[in-house]
């Protein structure tokens, strides 16, 4: 994706429709006609849900960059243009949208829900490639301290995605605090990348 700026644009695109088709799917449920096999958690949410949800987001992005730091992974990161970089807004639309909220077992029970939260976020850690890379058609494998502490990252900020969608401060289980908290961390990894000189150019 970093190599392609034509397949970059469009997964931002896709991450705009997606968007804008979830915001019209919450309009029409704020006005109290929900739209059946409309997207899930297209619903409003209160403001403290979404300050909760921001401010783990940055706990956990914290706690990444100082746990780098103190393993001396920093200076072990992948470089990033601007536009991989906008995309990795975009893909947290997608991403939640699919996850958080398609990706769920519900109405079975808060022990099964959770059951498959942790499964789906081992996938969604592994979905990321830390561990592995895809290069010249060639699958390779990177187990190595940077890759393992990564995907955990991703891991744990699944988990927390997933909390925010249905902790008690979001009733009706709106995707909005996802969408909130995936975009500050997605936000704050370009910052942090921008600071250490690992966004180079604009594509």
């Amino acid at each position: 994706m970093n190599d392609s700026p034509f397949l970059a644009l469009m997964m931002i695109a896709a991450g705009g429709y997606v968007l804008r088709v979830w915001i019209q799917d919450m309009r029409e449920a704020e006005a109290g006609r929900p739209i059946r096999g409309g997207f899930p958690g297209a619903y409003l949410c209160s403001r403290k849900a979404i300050l909760i949800a921001v401010t783990g987001a940055l706990v956990i992005l914290l706690a990444e960059t100082l746990g780098e730091i103190a393993l001396g992974l920093d200076q072990e990161q992948s470089e990033m243009s601007v536009l991989f970089g906008i995309y990795t807004l975009s893909a947290a639309i997608i991403e939640e949208v699919v996850f958080r909220g398609f990706l769920v077992i519900d109405k079975r029970g808060v022990l099964l829900r959770w059951v498959g939260i942790v499964g789906a976020s081992v996938v969604f850690a592994a979905f990321h490639p830390f561990l592995w890379e895809w290069e010249d058609s060639q699958l390779t494998w990177t187990f190595n301290a940077k890759g393992w502490f990564s995907t955990g990252a991703i891991f744990v900020g699944s988990l927390w995605f997933y909390y925010v969608r249905f902790m008690p401060s979001n009733p009706q289980h709106s995707l909005l605090p996802c969408f909130a908290a995936h975009f500050t961390k997605n936000a704050g990894v370009f910052a942090i990348k921008g600071a250490q000189g690992f966004v180079v150019g604009f594509w």
